[in-house]
């Protein structure tokens, strides 16, 4: 294995930067690197046998994705978590991954939607046995092969650097509102039964939207009610 903790094979098709991203963010992601804690560049470089600058640009990387926070004479730490952050970062997964899915609709082979047919069938089959983690991986692999036809791969970057940054502030939302799983895979079949019929792009973003903004909500209504806003706007009924 490779000091990133990555397969010999897998280090050698990245940068010194992309190893150093990748550790750094699987660290953070596994909260052996907690919010608040001081990212020494010194220390990382030899940990992963690089000279700082790889590290430097790493860290540039996570801090342009919210993951780190950078303050002026003290240095690059891992970003605290935040419901206002969270909150915000899903409000904007609302719309960016919305507008991913409608733009992948009409590019969406019959077997992509077979395939998140059997996702949503197996997140179904382990609710009785609910593990919030594991049904998170498998909830964004649903959703992965939504949008992953997406034409337009900023967009995709964006929608991955937000999931990226609700990794960090959130481990699962599940995880504090279990009964929210059940809703979602309900959704989620309304969402594919709109693509099984050539629904236009409007119709299955305002479904993919409406989706994300009613996790948040439950989320919201769990553990700050009095937070919960007026309705998210619905783009379906949006004038032109």
């Amino acid at each position: 294995m490779a000091a990133t903790g990555l397969s010999d094979a897998e280090a050698a098709g990245l940068s010194k930067s992309q190893q150093a991203y990748r550790w750094i963010k699987a660290g953070i992601a596994r909260q052996e690197l907690a919010p608040g804690y001081r990212l020494v560049l010194g220390s990382i470089a030899g940990e992963l046998d690089m000279s700082v600058v790889p590290v430097r640009e790493a860290i540039r990387r996570l801090e342009a994705e919210g993951l780190v926070t950078f303050e002026r004479n003290v240095g690059a730490r891992v970003s605290m978590v935040d419901d206002s952050g969270y909150r915000h970062s899903m409000e904007t997964l609302a719309i960016l991954e919305g507008a991913a899915t409608a733009l992948a609709a009409p590019h969406l082979t019959a077997r992509d939607v077979r395939a998140a047919r059997d996702v949503n069938a197996l997140l179904i089959r382990i609710l009785d046995d609910f593990d919030p983690h594991d049904f998170t991986r498998l909830n964004q692999e649903f959703h992965a092969t939504l949008f992953g036809r997406c034409p337009n791969p900023r967009l995709v970057e964006l929608v991955e650097a937000e999931w990226s940054r609700l990794a960090h502030l959130r481990d699962s939302t599940f995880s504090f509102v279990p009964g929210r799983a059940q809703d979602s895979v309900h959704e989620h079949e309304e969402i594919l039964e709109l693509l099984e019929r050539g629904a236009s792009p409007a119709q299955v973003e305002a479904a993919a939207r409406r989706h994300r903004c009613a996790t948040l909500d439950a989320y919201l209504v769990h553990e700050h009610p009095e937070a919960l806003a007026s309705p998210h706007p619905d783009p379906s009924t949006q004038e032109d």
